[in-house]
Parts: structure tokens; sequence; C-alpha cells
């Protein structure tokens, strides 16, 4: 456990050191009064008479102690949560650099419920390690470990006597840390499927109220959280009657030692005095044990934890090189491209060049692989084979942000931060000046709606831009990408809200993105890519023709029926007084 959460310690280290000290140092502090109490009981058990200075000095003796012990143990828990908190700043920042190194198909893969989980509840958890379990763990073991030497001292065999309960406690937790352990996975597997499954429910709820689904969404919603509830009682229900005899054992080392202690007291081999002394030091230890193994019953869980935190950002990395671009032009082509999806190839062998300043179209039927391959242009995963390469240097071999330069891409779903658009718009180049962002915000046609807005372009997007239509939304987003002016340019169905008062609005925006650019566009109205340079039909993961529209439609079979579904798609109207038709 301390191997794991060492590397992340770092420098904090020494709080931690000094916490344990001052812990330590207050805990005996603490056990002090116990025997001052026995310098108080032993000359009455002599029958010897004492003043009453002497019992007024070990008062105050005791007051002191107990002073003594709230500054050092305070001081002590300042430190610890001191090297607690920094630690887990680098647990969190080591993570999050993992993530950004992770393929954005993997992130999405592990659930932003999971994700959150990850870096607030179980991180937070792990302060309870390093701020409490370490140093109070350590100091309240060690202390009574020394009184238990010193009751041997005193009288072996009354000290034999307090060891009873502490085995039976300690096989007790033993026990329930082991029957605890069997029943982990399954209970945190149940906690990332239920924050999961709360997030979806949450997000889908419009759709969930629109279509009357509410039975179906909440049955969902309902076993799952029943799940967590069912595994967590089963793991506490494992854990409950082994947590009850330790806690109502540990504290008790005169279990024993009263009635078989009084036997060698009336037998003669052992002393009164000896008895109160051990008796006396007994309830030092029992208060600081139990605490201590409180702690103890804790490490296997934040153990699972760490574990976890790193297995989940354990994928390989995002193969990136360190170079700048390096390519002799803006060329793009994809040479025996293949890439799957867990176990399942999904495209196979795909070979296509884009020339610099024209513009390539993908078209196919839904899952036929054009988005996947769009978003392998920027590095959205790694392939499996082949290459894939901007003006004869492979795209791995330069560096995330001289890729990000090259390419600009724009999807049909485009996150806006909950900031001003202008702001949003400024994503695409952090440098450029207001009348560059308003520029191209006037290029992406978004004057129409900016003016209804009360702050124009200063007005805030809403949580995901909710403040705009998605329409809107897809033109900030294509001012964003304007405003970046990167030489090659992914449309993943970047028109897919547009609707028929905006289609020219739409397509004017585009073209202000595609001007003398390379561009990879994928769209569902086969429309707006029929004046394409090069139109590549996508089946099943291949590649099974690549022309021109007029020469396609002579020429290519399945072109033909996507063009007539398209065609039909567009012509489509609600007939009067009746059916659709």
């Amino acid at each position: 456990m301390f191997k794991k959460v060492a590397p992340y310690i770092g420098e904090n280290k020494k709080y931690t050191i000094a916490a344990v000290i001052l812990m330590s140092i207050g805990i005996i502090a603490n056990v002090v009064p116990y025997f001052f109490l026995y310098q108080i009981i032993a000359p009455l058990i002599r029958g010897e008479s004492i003043d009453t200075g002497f019992i007024l000095v070990r008062v105050i003796a005791v007051a002191l102690c107990e002073i003594i012990f709230a500054v050092l143990y305070t001081q002590g828990l300042v430190y610890s949560h001191v090297s607690a908190y920094n630690t887990l700043k680098n647990l969190r920042v080591s993570l999050q650099r993992k993530l950004e190194k992770q393929p954005l198909g993997n992130i999405k893969e592990i659930g932003t419920g999971r994700i959150k989980k990850v870096f607030t509840d179980d991180i937070d958890q792990v302060e309870l390690l390093l701020a409490h379990a370490i140093p109070e763990g350590i100091a309240n073991i060690a202390i009574p470990i020394i009184i238990v030497v010193l009751m041997f001292v005193a009288s072996w065999k009354v000290a034999l006597l307090s060891l009873v309960p502490m085995v039976l406690g300690m096989f007790a937790m033993s026990r329930m840390m082991k029957s605890g352990m069997s029943k982990m996975n399954a209970y945190y597997e149940s906690a990332a499927r239920m924050n999961n499954t709360i997030i979806e429910y949450v997000n889908g709820m419009e759709v969930v109220k629109v279509f009357n689904k509410d039975g179906d969404s909440y049955k969902r919603f309902g076993d799952v959280v029943k799940s967590y509830r069912d595994f967590t009682l089963d793991w506490y229900r494992v854990c409950w009657p082994w947590m009850a005899i330790y806690a109502s054992v540990l504290p008790c080392l005169v279990l024993l030692m009263v009635p078989i202690g009084s036997l060698f007291v009336i037998g003669e081999s052992v002393a009164l005095e000896k008895l109160v002394l051990v008796f006396c030091m007994s309830f030092a230890v029992g208060p600081s044990i139990l605490k201590a193994l409180n702690f103890a019953g804790k490490f296997p869980q934040l153990n699972y934890k760490i574990d976890e935190l790193e297995k989940m950002m354990d994928h390989a990395p995002l193969k990136e090189g360190k170079s700048g671009f390096t390519g002799t032009n803006n060329d793009v082509s994809f040479t025996d491209v293949h890439f799957g999806y867990a176990e399942k190839e999904v495209l196979h062998g795909i070979s296509l060049n884009l020339k610099q300043g024209t513009t390539t179209a993908l078209v196919g039927e839904s899952g036929s692989g054009k988005s996947t391959l769009a978003r392998l242009l920027v590095h959205y995963y790694d392939i499996e084979q082949g290459s894939i390469k901007i003006g004869g240097q492979d795209i791995t071999d330069m560096s995330l942000e001289a890729l990000n330069d090259q390419v600009a891409y724009v999807s049909q779903e485009q996150f806006l931060f909950n900031t001003s658009l202008y702001e949003n718009i400024l994503i695409g180049n952090p440098n450029a000046g207001r009348e560059q962002v308003l520029d191209a915000a006037h290029r992406a046609q978004c004057d129409e709606f900016l003016e209804r807005l009360p702050k124009g372009i200063d007005t805030k997007a809403g949580d995901g831009g909710k403040q705009l239509s998605g329409g809107e939304r897809q033109r900030i987003s294509l001012a964003r990408a304007i405003l970046k002016n990167a030489p090659i340019i992914v449309l993943d169905e970047a028109t897919a809200f547009m609707d028929p008062e905006n289609e020219e609005k739409m397509n004017a925006a585009i073209d202000e993105i595609i001007k003398d650019k390379t561009v990879l566009v994928i769209a569902h109205r086969l429309s707006t890519i029929k004046n394409a340079d090069k139109i590549c039909v996508i089946k099943d993961g291949n590649c099974i023709a690549a022309d021109t529209h007029d020469n396609l439609l002579e020429s290519c079979a399945e072109y033909r029926k996507l063009w007539e579904a398209s065609v039909s798609a567009s012509t489509w109207r609600i007939k009067e007084g009746g059916p659709a038709a």
C-alpha cells in the first residue's frame, strides 16, 4: 500500500513523518496520566497516607498531559492533511495527464460517470488513508505495543491475560477483512454502473418524457440503484458480525484480567500492586489499538481504489511523436488502413488520397465506417495496420499539437463551454484579437442570432450550449474552425442540424471554411456533396468506389441507391388531410 502511495506523496513525505512523530508524542502524553493514576492508587494499596499536595501535583500533571496531547495531535492532523491534499493534487494531475494521452475513443468507453467518480469520490476517499490511516494508524499501534511490553515487565502473568482479548479481536478483524475483500470487486463495479446510469438517466430525460418511456427508463434507474443497495448490504452483512466482535472485545483488555488476576493475588503469585499497575496501563492500550484497527479495515478498500485508479488509466497511450509538421504539402493519404473496436474490425484495408485544395466526400449507410475513418485522421484512435500521412509525414510521428494545428474537426455534436460565445469561438485561435473573432462569427453566418441575444457575442452559451439551438451551436463551431484556419478540414455530419430556413446560411458558412483547403466531408444529405471533387463510397468498412457524382451514378449501384434514397427523403411531405407520402 505504502509503495503505491509513495510516488504521489513526493516531497510531502516530510509532513507525513512530522505528523506521525507529533501524534506519537501526543499519544504518549495521553498515556502518562494512567501512570499518575497508579501513583495515587499504589500508596493506598500499601496503606500509606498521602497528602493533598501529592494528589494536586498529579492532577495538574494529568491536565498538562491532556493539553500537550490535544496540541500535538491537532498539529499532527494539520501536517497530515497538508500532505494528504497535496498528494491528492498530485494523484489527480497524474491521472489527468494519463487521461489526456488516452485515445478519445477509450475515454468515451470508460464513461463520464465513472471518470467523474474516480476524479472526485474515489480520490477523495484516498484522503482517509493519507490524512488519518497512515499517521494515526502508525502512532496508535506503535505506542500500545510499547505499553504492552511494559505490562510484561511489570507482571508477565497478568499481561498474558490482556493478550487474550487482543488476539480474539485481531482474529475477528482478519476475518472481516478477508470476507470483505471477496465482495469488494462486485461492490465497486456496481457503484460505477450506478454512476454511469444516473448520468445517462439525467441526460436522456428529455427523450424519456417526449416518448413516454418514464417506466422503462425509471426501471433501469431503479434496477441499478437496487443492485448497488444489494451489493452494499451484502458486503456489510458479511463484515458486520466480525466488526461487532472486535469492536466489543478489543477495548476490554480487563475481560480476564480482573477475575483471574484476582485469583493470582489471592494465591499470592502476583502482588496486588502489580495487578493494579498492569490494570491501569491496560486502559491506555485498548482504545488506541481499536482506533488503529478501525483504520486497518480501510486499507484493503483504499488499496483497491488506488489499483483501480491506475488500471483505468493504464491503457496504452496514443502513439505520438515529438516533432512538428514537416510534410511537403497538405495532401492526405490513407494507406491500407485497418481498424476495429474491441475484437471486431470495422475498416478493412482502406486506401484513399486527398489532394491539397480538393474536397473528398465519404458516403455510405450508417455504420459503414465513414465517421471512424474521419476520426482516425484527427488521431481519435491508433490504427491497427497501415498508415495515415499528411504531406508524406505519418501523423504518429508528429505531436498532437502539431497535428491539431494542421487539422480542424467539425462534428455533428460540438460542445460549447458555459462561457461567452466570444470565448467559445476564441478556442479556435487563442491568440486572435476581438476583430478576428467577430469576423469569424460573421463569416459563419452567426450575425442573425447574435443580434437577438441580450449581450450579443458576449452572451454565455449555457451548460453544453443549451442557450442556443442545434443549428446555432453548429454555426458557432464553424466560426471556431474559421478562426483556426487550419489547412485541412474534416466535416463529420457538420450540417446535421441544418433546417430549410438556415440551409443557405449554413452552406455559406461552410464555403468560408473550405476555401483553398484540403477537405474531408461526411454528409447525410448527398445533395450537399454532389459537387465534391471526389466521392468515396464506403460499405462494410471497404471503399468500393471513388469518383465524381455523375460517374458514380452510372457505374456504382450502391451510390445510385444512396442517391435515390437521399432524393426521396428530401422530397418527402405530409399529405394534406392524410398520412405521410
